[in-house]
């Protein structure tokens, strides 16, 4: 279910831990993860050894996305503020410069779109996507995500405030 021809979904490990210390610590990525200060790596090894904590007590699940003839983990596709009851979640992807606009982005997606339907039984999935990050707007709206609003000056950055677009997609239809 958590693959497919190029890509495989799966749980991090401690081998991650390199991995996620660059990710996590790249400073272009902290206004869309809301960081604003470095992880160590005894922050994140102690996050890698409490990952496996399941989604209903951890109400978040991070997997890792990996290419399948390499064996390389390109990024990672997060599911944030579970609510099981509303059956619902925020979702996140990042991937590594060298792999965006491949394709790669839309297929994990896909398969954790697959996850959160079959398995989780979600009925939707949100996002908020900074109006200035081109490559994710196109990944959401080919992935049929709709956009449902935008949020004025909501983060502030280095170069200024920026809006960011708020998207939404049920994963079924209920009426």
């Amino acid at each position: 279910m958590l693959q497919t021809d190029r890509i495989y979904l799966r749980a991090p490990e401690p081998s991650d831990l390199d991995f996620l210390y660059l990710f996590e610590n790249d400073t272009a990525l902290w206004p869309v993860s809301l960081s604003v200060t470095p992880f160590s790596r005894e922050a994140l090894r102690q996050y890698l050894e409490n990952a496996t904590l399941d989604i209903y007590a951890a109400r978040q699940l991070r997997l890792m996305i990996c290419l399948q003839e390499e064996d390389t983990v390109m990024g990672s596709i997060d599911l944030f503020d579970f609510e099981p009851l509303h059956q619902r979640a925020g979702i996140g992807i990042a991937l590594t410069p060298k792999y965006q606009g491949k394709g790669y982005g839309q297929e994990a997606l896909k398969l954790l779109e697959t996850y959160c339907t079959q398995v989780l039984q979600l009925h939707q999935l949100y996002c908020t996507v900074t109006q200035s990050n081109a490559g994710s707007l196109h990944l959401f709206r080919q992935a049929g995500y709709q956009e449902i609003g935008i949020r004025k000056e909501w983060l502030k950055t280095p170069s200024g405030w920026q809006d960011v677009v708020e998207f939404q997609k049920l994963l079924f239809q209920t009426r």
